[in-house]
C-alpha cells in the first residue's frame, strides 16, 4: 500500500513542477532501512557485510585443504558443495558474475572441488559442467593461475606455466620487471608463488582425485597458453622469447643465488604477514603464503605457518545449509559508506551511532607503517585507511577519502574537532599519492608500466594499479569538501582536467571498482559538483543525458560485467539493481537534477522493490575486483546505497534546493 501510494504520488508529481513537499510515505521507507541498518551495527561500533566473489575462492579453499592433506571435514565441505551447485549457471559452467558466460577457469576449479568433495561425475550438474568446459576447448584453455593449480596437483607439466624465477626477488629497482612496478595484489600473490614455482611441490591429494576428463588432449601434453585477447602481439612474443630463454637457463642458476632469493621471498612475506588478517588481507595471497611455508618444511604449528593458516579460516561464511569463502573482508569500506547513508538519513540516534562507527575507524588509520606505496612516494607520511580490519602495508586511497568525508561531515554537524588531526594526515597522504597525470590509483601512485600486462604470466591483464576515474573523483570530492577548489589548489585543478579528458563520447565515465559506467559517472558527477563545476557545463549535461538515456523501463538502472569487454561500443542494458539505481539517482542529483522525472522514477523503483526487512534483494554483482577477471557482490550495497539515495531526495526536496553540499 505504501509503495502504491508513493508510486501514484510520484506519477502525479511528474505532471507538476516537483516543487510540492513530500509527505510521510517516503519517510516510512527511509526509516525502515535506517532502523534495519542500525540493528546491524556491531557492538564495537562498526559495520561489516558479506563480500562474495565467484566460484573460484570457495573451490580454491577446498583444494587448499586437500593440497595440504588436512583432515577431511565432510560436513563442512558438503555445505560448500551446496553453495557451488547453487551458483552454477544454466549453461552448465560457472560464470564470473550472475548470468555471465561460462568462465573456463572458474568452472575447472568448481568441478574439481565438487569431485574432490565427492560428487559423482555422472551427476547431471557435473556432466553439464564437463560438457561446458570441453565445448570451449577443454581445461587446457584455463588461465595461468588455474594452470599453476593444475601443475601443483600434477595434472599438467610445469612447462605449461610461464617462467617467473624466484630470483626476481633480487632484481634492482631499475630493472624492467620489479615488484615495485606491479600492483599490491599482484605483489602479495606472486611472491609466495615464486617459491612454489621454484620448488614445484606435488599436492598430497590423499583421495587421488584427477580431472583428466576435462581435457581434450592428454594433460601431460599441454603447453603454454596462447596470447590473451588484451595482450599486444609484439610485446607478447617478445616476452615469450624471454620465457624460452629463462626456461632453458633456469636449471643452471646457482643454488646459492636461488636460496638467497627464496630467503628474500620468505622475509618479504613474513614482514607483511599481517597477523590473523593475512598477507595482503586477500585470499589468494593468504593461501599462497600457507603453501609456501608448507613446501619449505615449516611444521603446522610453526607460528608463521599457523597464523597464515588461521587467517584463511577467518574468511569463511557459514550459514545453516551452505558455506563459502570470501575473497577478503570489507569493514572499513562498509562502515564508511554506512556512515554516509545514515548521516543522510539523519536524526539524533543515527548521528550518534555514526559517531560510534567513526570512533571505531579512528584508530584504524595507518600512521606508523610506511607501506609499499613509498616506492614511488618515499617522502610522504602515512595517513590512510586500509579496506580490511588490518592491512597496514596497503592503505587504500578510496577508503581513505570515504572515511575522511564522513568524519568531516560529522564534525560539521556536531561542531566537534576530534577528527581534526586525523583528517589533516588523510589529506596530506591523499595529496602525496596523486599521480603525474593528475589522477589517483587505489594503492600506488604512477603504477602505469602497461607493458608488463603483456608478459605470459599476466594473461589476466590485472597486474597493475593505474589511476582511474572513480578513485580520482573520490579524492577530488574529499579535497573539495575540505574547501579546496580549482582556483586555490593545483592538485584539484589537475584532477578535474583528468576527469574532463577521460569522459567518453557517450557522456559517461569508466568505473574501475564498481560496475561500471553508472558507478564511474556517479562518482565523477559528485566530484564535479563539489569542486563547483556549473550544472550547465557540457560535461555535466552530457553525463545527465547519458544517465537518463540508459534508465530501464521499470525506473531502475542496471549494468553487468559484460560492460568491461574489450570491444565496448556503448551501454548494453542489464536488469535493474537497487545499488546501481541509487548511484544513478545520486549522480543525477549531484548534477542538479533533483526535479528530473528520471530521478522520481528511480526513487519509485527503490520504494517499490524494498523488502519487508527494510533492505533490497540484490543477487546480481555490482562491483569489480579486476575487469574481465574477477567481480564482487557486496552484500552491503543493497542496504546502504538505496537509503542514501532516498534520504538525499527527501532532503533536497524538503529543502527546496538543487545543491548537494557533500562530496558523496
Amino acid at each position: 500500500m505504501i509503495n502504491d501510494t508513493l508510486d501514484q504520488r510520484t506519477r502525479t508529481a511528474k505532471q507538476t513542477d516537483f516543487a510540492r513537499p513530500l509527505d510521510d510515505v517516503l519517510e516510512q521507507h527511509i526509516q525502515k532501512t535506517t532502523e534495519a541498518l542500525l540493528a546491524q551495527q556491531r557492538p564495537d561500533g562498526h559495520w561489516v557485510f558479506e563480500l562474495e566473489a565467484d566460484a573460484t575462492i570457495p573451490a580454491e579453499y577446498v583444494l587448499l585443504r586437500h593440497y595440504l592433506g588436512e583432515p577431511v571435514d565432510a560436513a563442512f565441505e558438503a555445505k560448500i558443495a551446496v553453495y557451488l551447485r547453487r551458483i552454477q549457471g544454466d549453461h552448465g559452467g560457472w560464470p564470473l558474475f550472475r548470468d555471465g558466460d561460462v568462465d573456463i577457469s572458474a568452472t575447472v576449479k568448481a568441478y574439481f572441488a565438487l569431485k574432490m568433495i565427492g560428487d559423482s561425475i555422472e551427476a547431471d550438474h557435473m556432466r553439464r559442467a564437463r560438457e561446458a568446459v570441453r565445448a570451449r576447448g577443454g581445461a587446457e584453455r584455463a588461465n595461468v593461475f588455474t594452470r599453476i593449480m593444475l601443475a601443483l596437483f600434477g595434472f599438467i607439466p610445469w612447462r605449461a606455466v610461464p617462467v617467473v624465477p624466484v630470483e626476481v626477488m633480487l632484481l634492482p629497482k631499475w630493472f624492467p620487471f620489479h615488484l615495485d612496478k606491479i600492483s599490491y595484489w599482484s605483489r602479495t600473490v606472486i611472491v609466495p608463488l615464486l617459491v612454489l614455482t621454484a620448488k614445484k611441490p606435488l599436492a598430497r591429494n590423499a583421495k587421488g582425485v584427477r580431472i583428466d576428463e576435462l581435457f581434450l588432449a592428454p594433460p601431460q601434453t599441454v603447453g603454454l597458453a596462447p596470447k590473451a585477447p588484451q595482450q599486444k602481439a609484439s610485446w607478447y612474443w617478445f616476452f615469450r622469447g624471454v620465457d624460452n630463454v629463462l626456461r632453458a637457463t633456469e636449471p643452471h642458476f646457482p643454488r646459492s643465488t636461488r636460496q638467497r632469493a627464496i630467503d628474500a621471498a620468505v622475509a618479504w612475506v613474513s614482514e607483511r604477514l599481517n597477523g590473523e588478517d593475512g598477507l595482503g588481507a586477500i585470499f589468494p595471497a593468504m593461501a599462497n603464503s600457507v603453501m609456501m611455508f608448507a613446501v619449505l618444511g615449516y611444521p603446522d604449528d610453526h607460528p608463521l605457518r599457523a597464523i597464515a593458516r588461521k587467517s584463511v579460516e577467518k574468511l569463511l561464511v557459514v550459514h545453516e545449509d551452505e558455506a563459502y569463502c570470501q575473497p577478503c573482508v570489507s569493514p572499513i569500506w562498509d562502515t564508511g559508506l554506512t556512515c554516509h547513508a545514515l548521516l543522510e538519513s539523519g536524526g539524533e540516534r543515527a548521528v550518534a551511532q555514526v559517531q560510534r562507527g567513526l570512533d571505531w575507524l579512528l584508530p584504524k588509520q595507518v600512521l606508523d607503517v610506511r607501506g609499499d606505496w613509498i616506492a614511488r612516494r618515499p617522502d610522504i607520511r602515512p595517513g590512510g585507511w586500509a579496506f580490511q580490519y588490518a592491512n597496514p602495508h596497503y592503505p587504500d586511497v578510496d577508503d581513505t577519502a570515504v572515511v575522511a568525508m564522513a568524519m568531516d561531515r560529522v564534525q560539521g554537524l556536531t561542531g566537534g574537532d576530534g577528527f581534526r588531526d586525523s583528517l589533516a594526515r588523510a589529506r596530506e597522504w591523499i595529496l602525496g599519492m596523486q599521480s603525474e597525470n593528475g589522477a589517483w590509483g587505489a594503492f600506488d601512485a604512477d603504477n602505469e608500466y602497461h607493458y608488463l600486462n603483456n608478459i605470459p604470466f599476466a594473461d589476466h591483464g590485472a597486474l597493475l594499479d593505474p589511476p582511474t576515474e572513480d578513485v580520482t573523483a573520490r579524492c577530488l570530492s574529499m579535497l573539495a569538501q575540505f574547501g579546496e577548489t580549482t582556483a586555490n589548489s593545483a592538485a584539484v585543478a589537475r584532477g578535474v582536467d583528468y576527469l574532463r579528458r577521460t569522459q567518453l563520447g557517450e557522456g559517461s565515465w569508466y568505473g574501475r571498482w564498481g560496475m561500471n559506467y553508472i558507478y564511474g559517472t556517479w562518482s565523477v558527477l559528485c566530484a564535479l559538483n563539489m569542486v563547483g563545476v556549473d550544472y550547465g557545463a557540457p560535461e555535466m549535461r552530457r553525463a545527465v543525458d547519458w544517465l537518463v538515456a540508459v534508465q530501464n523501463d521499470d525506473g531502475g538502472w542496471g549494468e553487468d560485467g559484460a560492460s568491461y569487454k574489450l570491444d565496448y561500443r556503448g551501454y548494453e542494458r542489464a536488469p535493474s539493481t537497487a545499488s546501481q539505481t541509487a548511484w544513478a539517482v545520486l549522480g543525477l542529483m549531484a548534477a542538479g537534477e533533483v526535479d528530473h522525472a528520471a530521478v522520481a522514477r528511480g526513487i519509485t523503483y527503490l520504494a517499490d522493490t524494498q523488502d519487508a526487512d527494510g533492505f533490497w534483494n540484490e543477487p546480481r554483482y555490482t562491483a569489480t575486483g579486476f575487469p574481465r577477471v574477477f567481480y564482487l557482490r557486496y552484500h552491503g550495497y543493497a542496504k546502504f546505497f538505496p537509503l542514501w539515495a532516498m534520504a538525499r531526495y527527501r532532503n533536497l526536496k524538503r529543502g527546496n534546493t538543487r545543491a548537494v553540499a557533500y562530496g558523496m
